[in-house]
């Protein structure tokens, strides 16, 4: 079988997966920051980098891939939160609040990762569990040059790295002459990045050679990778948003310190909601729960994230959910037609090549969607189709077993009021076809079938039934013809 095929944000070209250890192919994924509930752009980079475990889980024995994703639990919006907490009312010290918060943060993000039909990681560390890790790296890089201590703070020193932003394609004057950092006056260079700081007596801190402080954001991902996946390891993942400079920081205080750190970075492009970046200001902000207690199925939040290929801009709009309610109820409607006959031969880990080969070409899932669509229009008609069908929505994170429905006229109901019982009018047109099978004459049936594609309605005809739904275009008031 041919090679996985990446695109390697650090080369700027598609690479072939080549394991340092095919007996442990290791992937990373900068997590969420724990504060909050994750919105739908935090889903994006775990619906991209679970289809690759997916995809690594099947070309190497599941045992031999590790996926490690972390959780940043000690931060300072944190600490916010907490701070609002206690002035709320609420009881215990601040240290108490803050790791209440993310005990309940993660146990959320859980909760809506796994209704995505997202895998749980091989690791899943905590920043906080791996403190003495970050503090040995830190006097590590002292030690070596590339980093120095100063008024309780310990910096990163750019200057030292050569090769500081490679991987974003800056240079440092011109990030400096752009900085929009806080130029201390502790700090060598403007750019200089934060490793430790100083922590009062109130806020999360442990002791270390330069007083009781925590660690800056960049050191944390460093130091549990080294500790969880080697010096050196094979994938990198995260939104292209941390490219620059969670990333760009990430290799230059790991390569100091020794490590190869990882031979391949992939990012995600960012999420939009209908043609706009996702912003509170704009009134356009909603999380992945939002959706999810408004009825819309994880399984199609999951489907719409995946219909664009990663490297690209994801447009979430109301269309496309609607879109992919419809494909996926169709597609288990058709396997429904032989359930029994699909489960007996179903083993869920016998995706159809041609999944696989979409998947190869640096994850091309619109792709593999298409493959589903083939495969969805033999199915109709073929049971081995209709196995290999419910054998690639498996490999995808779907389940044809999963028993949910979409009423009709959902997405209308915020526009019109009230719903519309469409029952009566496929009533009218299936007794109008079946009387027409009786006298041959199909003009009535041709007359009420253009008048209900008039009004904006889908129609879907088969021997036993008449199905309708509505369409983006649809009008009520033409509905009034047929009277």
């Amino acid at each position: 079988m041919d090679a996985i095929q990446l695109y390697n944000t650090a080369t700027r070209r598609k690479e072939a997966l080549e394991p340092l250890d095919p007996q442990n192919v290791r992937m990373y994924l900068c997590g969420p920051t724990v504060y909050d509930r994750a919105h739908l752009g935090n889903a994006r980079p775990v619906l991209v980098f679970d289809v690759l475990y997916r995809l690594l889980r099947h070309r190497y024995p599941q045992a031999n891939v590790t996926y490690v994703r972390n959780f940043t639990d000690v931060d300072d919006r944190i600490n916010e939160t907490a701070l609002k907490r206690r002035e709320a009312g609420a009881e215990g010290a601040l240290e108490t609040l803050i790791r209440e918060r993310s005990n309940e943060t993660i146990q959320w993000y859980h909760e809506d990762m796994d209704a995505l039909g997202a895998l749980r990681p091989t690791h899943e560390p905590r920043a906080t569990e791996y403190i003495a890790q970050m503090i040995a790296m830190c006097e590590d890089l002292i030690a070596k040059g590339h980093a120095y201590a100063a008024e309780g703070h310990v910096l990163f020193a750019v200057e030292s790295y050569s090769e500081y932003g490679k991987l974003s394609g800056r240079s440092v004057d011109d990030m400096i002459a752009g900085a929009r950092v806080e130029v201390a006056p502790y700090k060598r260079n403007p750019m200089d990045f934060v490793l430790w700081k100083p922590s009062d007596d109130e806020l999360p801190g442990w002791d270390s050679p330069w007083g009781r402080g925590r660690p800056g954001w960049h050191i944390e991902c460093s130091a549990m990778a080294a500790e969880l996946l080697g010096d050196s390891f094979d994938i990198h993942g995260g939104g292209i948003d941390l490219q620059f400079p969670h990333h760009e920081n990430e290799i230059a205080q790991s390569r100091c310190a020794g490590h190869g750190f990882a031979q391949i970075w992939m990012h995600n492009e960012m999420l939009q909601v209908e043609g706009k970046k996702m912003s509170k200001s704009l009134g356009n902000f909603f999380t992945v729960r939002d959706l999810l207690d408004q009825g819309v199925s994880g399984e199609v939040i999951r489907f719409v994230m995946l219909s664009t290929h990663y490297r690209k801009p994801m447009d979430w709009t109301e269309k496309k959910r609607e879109e992919v309610e419809k494909c996926l109820l169709a597609w288990k409607k058709i396997i429904d037609e032989e359930r029994d006959a699909v489960s007996a031969a179903f083993t869920g880990k016998a995706p159809p090549d041609e999944i696989i080969r979409a998947l190869s070409e640096d994850l091309n899932t619109p792709q593999a969607i298409a493959e589903l669509h083939k495969l969805a229009k033999s199915a109709k008609q073929d049971l081995e189709a209709k196995i290999a069908l419910a054998e690639g929505l498996a490999f995808f994170g779907f389940d044809y077993r999963n028993d949910w429905s979409v009423a009709f006229g959902s997405s209308l109901d915020r526009i019109l009021g009230a719903p519309i019982d469409l029952g009566p009018y496929e009533d009218m047109l299936f007794e109008a076809r079946k009387k027409a099978k009786e006298t041959k004459d199909f003009g009535e049936v041709d007359r009420i079938t253009q008048l209900f594609l008039g009004a904006g309605l889908a129609v879907r005809v088969s021997p036993e039934r008449v199905e309708m739904d509505f369409t983006e275009h649809f009008d009520p008031e033409k509905l009034d013809l047929l009277n």
